[in-house]
């Protein structure tokens, strides 16, 4: 491990620490600061390792909470590395590790003491803390706001240094910093709408850099860069007084084999592989919390307005209206990206979010002709439904949903044929189309949700995508055509089960005037589903009965599951059409003789597909759902990315104890 419970213990005895909280006050000229950031340290990124290091870091910044004001050492800590960060980008060019190294070690102090200071204190308490430092003698503060320094500052670091294998350390610590900024939020049940932090990032110097940091951050998810190896970054110690000398396990392994070292994989939430890619990671993490910042009162959220807009480095057509933040990123590289990374809940959550607020990235993804390497991972997501959590199922089923809004996409699947789908281990599928495994996978999820949660929105949000694609339905898979017939032979059986169960009921409250509202609701929920499955059903029949006979075939082999529906008043409609395919393929089965084999009997069904008059049934509306966000989605969207914040941000640790946002369980 990068650091161990008796090496951390020694922390509160380190003399360089003791002296920064102290109750003396250091000038920033003073050679202590060189000393105290001139340490080799493996930064912790598992959880185990950040909650260690969180632990012996709380007692050291309460002191320094209660001395700052005095001493203003917190203030100085934060010049000290914006004096760094100002050559930064000149040190990068000359390879000048030495600086990067310090700068990034004054960050990483700055990180801890600020995660510590967040749940400790109000914002504006916060801020109090970095405006101390003017009081300190020898020290060069001015009149300006050092909280907003830090953040420009931060925000710069991110869009100005490029990504290199010396800088990938300090980037990410930026990155890291700024959520952390942020995660005031988690201490909150109720959405944080403003603040002084929101009012910098939102309003302030930062917001010229919007674009830019959008940009940035989805770059990062897309290199997908690995860490560098440990032997990119090897110092040793300049004096015995270092800050953290002798807390790695091997001073002189570097600071960036702290990458090596395992990382958020050891939470639920992502999954980590042999290397974790943290920048990437975090990166994206980042952009989830600006991308739902909330609007103001007078200025929408600029971050959202970027993701909104942006489009592809191949589009030379002008805009009739320039938008604000818009930049241009390479659609084809960001593609590729989200379907590599779909097996994480972030990754998702980021997909849906471009295919719903930025139509230039929708229009391309349904462009594409690979289609295949993007919905398999999500169908992948929804086959192991029980092993995700529930907000991830969601995200996912939404993204099937706004897909099958398009007529092309719901043609265009049942085209791709696919060879031994090695996940699907229900049955051997040795050849089927995307079509037909989206349906098996969607009915399943029906069926899973109808056993288990029973979610109502999950099960519309399936049948919404299902009847969005019914008319385009084409040469379903036999078992795809069975399945939507289980589907419907297990809403009938809980349709049957209710009635049963409310009748009973009605004879033991006999006299009573009692009602019975739970049944009532019950049986409406369950005919509802049963109606928009004969209405599926209907669709595909009325559009495409000719391309399949499976359907016709599963149809015709569970007949009676449909007899007790002819005469029920919310089914009799649609039941006629279905009445009158069952009818005219059993005519021509009967005179086809008896004790036919399947064979047969598939091509009895081909030949009277083209016989039957279209006009023999009758038309109904056709069947398009289209996905909308419901009111105030920054209810449910913001506690779910500080969740996966929670659960999967690299190198940090919060304790459960006193977060308010979302409860432990949820997801």
């Amino acid at each position: 491990m990068g650091a161990n419970t008796s090496q951390v213990s020694d922390l509160s005895d380190n003399p360089s620490l003791k002296a920064l909280v102290g109750t003396e006050s250091i000038s920033e000229n003073d050679p202590f600061w060189n000393q105290l950031i001139s340490f080799t340290f493996i930064s912790p990124t598992s959880s185990g390792d950040s909650k260690l290091l969180e632990e012996a870091v709380i007692p050291l910044a309460k002191i320094l909470i209660e001395n700052n004001p005095r001493t203003g050492n917190f203030g100085a800590l934060v010049r000290i590395f914006l004096g760094r960060t100002k050559e930064l980008k000149i040190s990068t060019e000359c390879q000048d590790q030495l600086f990067i190294w310090q700068a990034h070690n004054a960050l990483f102090m700055i990180r801890c003491l600020l995660k510590v200071f967040i749940r400790e204190m109000s914002e504006a308490e916060l801020h109090q803390q970095f405006s101390y430092q003017e009081r300190a003698p020898g020290s060069c503060g001015g009149s300006e706001d050092l909280l907003e320094e830090l953040l420009s500052n931060l925000v710069h670091l991110i869009v100005e240094v490029p990504l290199l294998d010396i800088t990938y350390s300090i980037l990410f610590e930026a990155v890291t910093v700024l959520l952390v900024f942020f995660s005031y939020q988690l201490f909150y049940k109720d959405i944080l709408r403003d603040g002084i932090i929101y009012q910098h990032i939102m309003k302030g110097r930062c917001m010229c850099l919007t674009s830019r940091l959008v940009k940035t951050l989805l770059y990062n998810f897309i290199r997908q860069e690995k860490c560098p190896p440990p032997s990119t970054h090897i110092f040793e110690p300049k004096a015995e007084g270092g800050l953290l000398y002798g807390l790695a396990s091997g001073v002189a392994s570097g600071l960036w084999s702290v990458f090596t070292l395992g990382g958020a994989g050891s939470r639920a939430g992502i999954d980590q592989e042999h290397d974790p890619l943290p920048l990437s990671n975090q990166s994206l993490l980042l952009l989830l919390v600006l991308a739902n910042l909330t609007d103001g009162p007078e200025w929408p959220n600029p971050y959202r307005q970027a993701i909104t807009c942006f489009r592809n480095t191949q589009d030379t057509s002008s805009l009739p209206v320039e938008q604000p933040h818009t930049f241009q990123i390479n659609f084809n590289s960001l593609y590729t990206a989200l379907c590599e990374q779909q097996r994480s809940d972030q990754a998702t959550l980021l997909l849906y979010t471009l295919l719903h607020q930025n139509t230039n990235m929708r229009t391309y993804v349904l462009s594409r002709t690979d289609m295949d390497n993007l919905v398999l991972p999500i169908l992948e997501i929804l086959y192991h439904v029980e092993e995700r959590n529930s907000h991830h199922v969601y995200m996912a089923l939404i993204i099937l949903l706004i897909l099958t809004e398009d007529d092309a996409f719901n043609r265009s699947i049942h085209e791709v044929i696919l060879k031994n789908v090695t996940w699907y281990t229900e049955r051997s599928l040795t050849e089927i189309s995307l079509g037909s495994l989206l349906i098996l996978v969607v009915i399943r999820t029906i069926q899973f949700n109808m056993t288990r949660t029973r979610d109502k929105y999950l099960h519309t949000n399936c049948l919404a995508a299902l009847a969005n694609m019914s008319a385009q339905f084409r040469c379903l898979h036999q078992y795809a055509a069975q399945r939507i017939i289980s589907l419907f032979a297990l809403l009938s059986k809980k349709h049957n089960k209710v009635l049963e169960q409310a009748t009973q009921s009605l004879r033991g409250r006999q006299g009573e005037s009692a009602a019975l509202p739970d049944y009532a609701q019950d049986l409406s929920v369950i005919e509802e589903v049963i109606r928009m499955m004969l209405e599926i059903i209907n669709s595909c029949l009325c559009n495409s009965l000719h391309h399949n006979p499976n359907l016709v075939y599963a149809l015709l082999y569970k007949r009676e599951l449909f007899e007790q529906f002819r005469t029920h008043p919310s089914f009799q409609d649609i039941m006629q059409n279905l009445d009158t395919v069952i009818g005219f393929f059993s005519q021509r089965l009967e005179q086809a003789g008896s004790d036919l084999s399947v064979e047969r009997v598939q091509e009895v069904i081909m030949k009277g597909a083209q016989a039957l008059p279209k006009d023999r049934l009758k038309k109904f509306p056709e069947l398009k759902f289209k996905y909308v966000e419901e009111d105030q989605p920054e209810d449910f969207f913001i506690p779910y990315v500080w969740s996966l914040v929670f659960n999967s941000g690299v190198g940090l640790h919060w304790s459960p104890h006193g977060i308010e946002l979302f409860s432990m369980d949820s997801g």
